[in-house]
C-alpha cells in the first residue's frame, strides 16, 4: 500500500519512520503548501512524489491511504478531500474538533468505501496489552491517576506574545486535546463510558487551557486524567484497587510499569517494551483492518474515538473554549 503525508512538522517524520518497519506500506508523497519546505521534506524521507496542492493530491493515483498531522482544526476539510477520492485516511490525533465533524467525515468515509482512523499511538502497543492484564491483578478498582503533562517547546513563543497553533483556539488547541487524550484513551479503553465528566481548566488569555485535571466517575470509583502543555509532571501513573496498585510512568509510553502488593507492600516489577518506534503498532492495526475488513475491529476504534472526542467536546463546553471552526 503506497501513502502521503500532509504536514512536515516531527510527528510525521516520526510516523515515516515508523512506517519503515511495517510490511507493504511505502511512502509515496509528501504534501506542504510551501514548496521549498515540501522539497526539502521529500529529500530527508526519500519521497519521490511532492504536492503543493492539496485537491491535486487528493487525485493523484500514486497513494492509496494519506497521513494527515496538519494543525488540528485542518484535519476535517483535508481528511473529507481525501475520503471522497477514496483514500484510507489516519488522521493524527485528536481527530476532529467536535462530534458533529466526526460524524460528517465517518459518513463520507462509509460512503466511499474506505477507512478512517484515528492515530492515537499508545493504546495500540504492547505495553497497553500488558497493563489491561496488569489490572486484573489489583481486584477492584478504586481509584486511578493518569497524566501527561510535558512542558511545551512552544510555551516560551506563547509568552513572549506570539500565536503558536497549540495554544490557539482558531487551530483548535489546548492541553486537553492535544496531550489530555494519551490518558483520556487509556481511561476509557480500561474502563469504559463514564458516568459523568467534569474539567477545571487552567485557562490562558487565548482561550484555550494550558493545563487541566478531568474527572471520569465510574460506579464505584473516579478517574482523574491530568494534562498541561505548560508544566511536566515527574511523578507516575497510578491504578489502585482493593488487592494493589499499578504504577507506570507517563501515560504515552506506559514504561517502567510495576505492581505493589498492599497487604505486604511488596513491590513486583512488570516486564513491558522499549518503544522507540512505538508509531509502527497503529500502522499495523490498521493495514490489517484495512486488508482484511475487519469491520467489527474498525467499528470498536472508531467508537472509541467518538466517546474521547464527546467528553473533550464536553470539558471543552464546561470551560467556554469555543473553537474557531464553532464560532
Amino acid at each position: 500500500m503506497n501513502f502521503g503525508t500532509v504536514g512536515t512538522s516531527w510527528i510525521t517524520s516520526s510516523f515515516i519512520q515508523a512506517s519503515q518497519e511495517v510490511n507493504n506500506f511505502t511512502l509515496t508523497a509528501v504534501y506542504s503548501r510551501s514548496e521549498q519546505k515540501v522539497k526539502d521534506f521529500a529529500e530527508k524521507h526519500q519521497a519521490p512524489f511532492v504536492y503543493t496542492d492539496l485537491e491535486e493530491m487528493a487525485k493523484s493515483d500514486k497513494l492509496d491511504c494519506i497521513y494527515i498531522a496538519s494543525p488540528n482544526s485542518l484535519h476535517f476539510e483535508q481528511a473529507k478531500l481525501f475520503l471522497q477520492h477514496k483514500k484510507h485516511v489516519i488522521c493524527e490525533k485528536p481527530i476532529f474538533s467536535n462530534t458533529k465533524e466526526f460524524q460528517e467525515a465517518f459518513q463520507v468515509a462509509e460512503e466511499n468505501g474506505v477507512y478512517l482512523f484515528e492515530a492515537i499511538r499508545n493504546i495500540h502497543t504492547p505495553n497497553f496489552e500488558v497493563l489491561k492484564h496488569a489490572v486484573e491483578k489489583i481486584g477492584p478498582v478504586t481509584s486511578t491517576i493518569l497524566h501527561r503533562n510535558r512542558y511545551s517547546s512552544k510555551y516560551k513563543e506563547y509568552l513572549a506574545g506570539g500565536r503558536p497553533n497549540v495554544f490557539t483556539a482558531e487551530f483548535s488547541g489546548g492541553a486537553l486535546t492535544d496531550l489530555g487524550i494519551y490518558p483520556l484513551a487509556l481511561a476509557v479503553s480500561l474502563f469504559g463510558k463514564p458516568k459523568q465528566v467534569s474539567y477545571v481548566a487552567n485557562m490562558l488569555e487565548s482561550g484555550v487551557d494550558g493545563s487541566g485535571t478531568l474527572t471520569l466517575e465510574y460506579d464505584n470509583f473516579v478517574s482523574t486524567v491530568m494534562c498541561s502543555k505548560i508544566s511536566t509532571s515527574y511523578i507516575p501513573c497510578e491504578i489502585q484497587g482493593e488487592n494493589g496498585s499499578i504504577l507506570f510512568d507517563d501515560a504515552g509510553s506506559i514504561l517502567d510499569m510495576k505492581y505493589i502488593d498492599n497487604s505486604s507492600g511488596q513491590e513486583e516489577p512488570i516486564q513491558t517494551y522499549s518503544l522507540e518506534d512505538n508509531m509502527q503498532y497503529e500502522i499495523t492495526n490498521f493495514l490489517q483492518i484495512i486488508t482484511s475488513q475487519n469491520n467489527e475491529e474498525y467499528n470498536r476504534l472508531k467508537e472509541l474515538s467518538l466517546l474521547t472526542l464527546s467528553i473533550t467536546e464536553e470539558a471543552r463546553k464546561q470551560n467556554n473554549i469555543i473553537y474557531g471552526s464553532e464560532r
